[in-house]
């Protein structure tokens, strides 16, 4: 099973490749935050909380930190991880149905 470092580092890489690839078209503007921003927003969220949780476990390792702690942090970056999983997983489904459309 992968740790959600792991996880986390691979959708950091995801988020590099959107930025370079997310720009507008045609100068149009929708008013709002771009699909791009948004996942770069989602994935940067998944990256601090598993930074947190590193944080936690090497302050714990050298004695300054409290079980609880890391604890709680490593439980709040599996939350992360597991919401961005399933939203991926529901971009792909949604693909996969616009895909099968009959044009």
């Amino acid at each position: 099973m992968a740790s959600p470092t792991v996880a986390a580092n691979a959708y950091a890489a995801l988020s590099r490749i959107v930025e370079t690839g997310g720009a507008e078209k045609g100068g149009q503007s929708t008013g709002g935050p771009s699909f791009s921003a948004v996942l770069k927003d989602a994935i940067g969220s998944v990256m601090d909380a598993g930074k947190k949780s590193d944080a936690q476990t090497m302050a714990m390792s050298s004695g300054k930190a409290n079980v609880m702690d890391v604890v709680t942090a490593v439980a709040e970056t599996d939350v992360a991880v597991s919401m961005l999983v399933s939203v991926r997983d529901r971009v792909i489904q949604s693909y996969e149905d616009i895909m099968r459309m009959p044009i």
